[in-house]
């Protein structure tokens, strides 16, 4: 009887709810189990982005499970600086693995495969005025990355990789802040990811308050047609010219003109849909169970964070503002033949900001 008891004693002491209780601060994994919660609904019920925001919501509630020890961010971010294969063998869990495509700059990298295979760089090649509209839509960096410096919270190379969030794209945000600043790793990349999908709530009250109904109206068409011959040359030029001049930029940049270049010339169909379609789906799975993953109580609930997010919030408000504001600039300057809503699509958050901006 003694032992039958004992037993019993000894299950409900293994269970994730006694170990839940027994925290010190357990209050703070009942606040990222909300958090969870919150985003599996707008994922689901709200359809926000959902192929970004549920695994993000998924990889934090599994993180903050008790017990379930299924990621270890001492294993990345320690002393040395060097990922702690020794524990990683021995005890490393499932998120661990898969997190090693983040902490070495996979996932972004064929992330940006991906979209480089979906996108059609006709309009750009075709009028490369409108690059200067993507230059005005990244004011929220240099805004974010001041506000860092200025709250006195965050050193220069942290400052950096808060502003990237301004530039509303995951994967640059997470390679970057990988390289300079891996402990707030979980806080930034929720806040890029969290941002890129509320993009259809926090862009639409700019778009109409920057913008006439008359401005709104403007068709815009393609100036010419573009070459096959063209459209091959752009992704080689452009690697070729912007890794010769950023070397740190080839992961992304090279990979994103490759997946271009797979799409535009015409004999590797078979390449360009699998990068398009189940290498983008199984990585984006991968990238977003292992980003909400980062996001542990002891970690995430601090006033950094706090600041992180707020910080995010304006950068891509100010992004927002700084696209549409060039866009009207370029619209009175070529006498209304360019909508001043494409200025919202500057920013890199493709394709989200592009589609609300055709709405």
């Amino acid at each position: 009887m003694n032992e039958i008891i004992t037993s019993i004693v000894d299950f409900m002491g293994s269970t994730g709810i006694a170990k839940l209780i027994a925290q010190p601060n357990f209050w703070q994994t009942l606040i990222m189990f909300a958090i969870s919660f919150v985003l599996c609904y707008l994922a689901i019920v709200k359809g926000f982005e959902p192929l970004l925001l549920l695994p993000i919501a998924i990889g934090m509630l599994l993180t903050n499970l008790p017990g379930a020890e299924m990621f270890h961010d001492a294993i990345f971010i320690n002393e040395t600086g060097y990922i702690d294969t020794d524990f990683l063998l021995k005890k490393g869990g499932l998120l661990d693995y898969l997190y090693l495509g983040v902490k070495l700059g996979i996932y972004p990298s064929l992330i940006f495969m991906g979209i480089g295979a979906m996108t059609d760089f006709t309009p750009l090649i075709a009028n490369p005025k409108s690059l200067i509209i993507g230059a005005g839509a990244q004011l929220g960096v240099f805004v974010a990355y001041a506000g860092a410096i200025i709250s006195g919270q965050f050193d220069q190379l942290a400052a950096a990789a808060i502003g990237i969030i301004g530039g509303a794209d995951g994967p640059t945000a997470i390679l970057v802040t990988k390289t300079l600043a891996p402990h707030l790793l979980g806080a930034i990349a929720i806040a890029a990811y969290s941002y890129m999908a509320l993009i259809p709530l926090i862009q639409p009250p700019f778009m109409r308050l920057l913008t006439t109904e008359k401005e709104r109206k403007i068709k815009m068409t393609t100036l010419r047609s573009v070459s096959k011959t063209e459209k091959i040359i752009f992704p080689i030029a452009v690697t070729a010219i912007v890794c010769l001049l950023v070397p740190d930029a080839t992961p992304l940049v090279g990979c994103l003109m490759f997946g271009n270049l797979l799409n535009v010339c015409g004999v590797t169909e078979r390449l360009s849909k699998t990068a398009q379609n189940e290498l983008m789906n199984i990585v984006t799975i991968f990238l977003g169970v292992t980003v909400g993953a980062t996001a542990k109580a002891e970690n995430f609930l601090s006033s950094q964070t706090i600041l992180i997010i707020c910080l995010g919030l304006v950068a891509f408000a100010v992004s927002t503002i700084g696209g549409l504001l060039t866009a009207k600039v370029m619209c009175f300057l070529t006498k209304g033949q360019i909508n001043p809503l494409i200025g919202s699509a500057g920013i890199s958050a493709v394709p989200m900001a592009a589609r609300v901006s055709n709405l």
